[in-house]
């Protein structure tokens, strides 16, 4: 039971840190182009790539967490903070609709650039952020 409170935790966190973040982006760079959501899904790729590594099998980074009065070992790390909190914070199924819609009104360059940025960005920041977590395992503390 644990673990489904810990998602909807994480979950619920994401989402209001989402809603955010894409409320202010919006409100200063608009809607005609969805930044708002590029952003959030690229940032949140970058979270993932480095959390996925850090907290992977070979991690020196995640034994035991403690968080406040919670201990979260490397499972509960990961059912926290990448299935909860990323999941409820990226938002594909948002980029799916906007990009539609974007086809909807004929806005082709609009849709065609939201998808090559979201999917090149998104690998990036993924592939970046498991670099950086990756460099980190290797470091030695003194």
């Amino acid at each position: 039971m644990s673990a489904y409170l810990w998602v909807a935790v994480g979950g619920m966190l994401g989402s209001v840190a989402r809603y955010w973040l894409s409320g202010i982006v919006a409100e200063r760079y608009g809607e005609t182009f969805p930044w708002n959501t590029l952003l959030v899904n690229v940032s949140g790729s970058l979270v993932i790539g480095f959390l996925g590594a850090i907290s992977g099998p070979d991690s020196r980074w995640i034994g035991t967490l403690s968080i406040g009065p919670w201990r979260f070992g490397p499972t509960e790390f990961r059912q926290l903070f990448m299935i909860g909190i990323c999941g409820g914070y990226t938002t594909f199924s948002s980029f799916s609709l906007q990009t539609l819609n974007l086809m909807n009104d004929g806005e082709w360059l609009y849709a065609g650039g939201n998808i090559v940025l979201s999917v090149v960005l998104c690998l990036l920041a993924v592939w970046a952020g498991a670099l950086l977590a990756g460099s980190m395992n290797t470091m030695r503390w003194v």
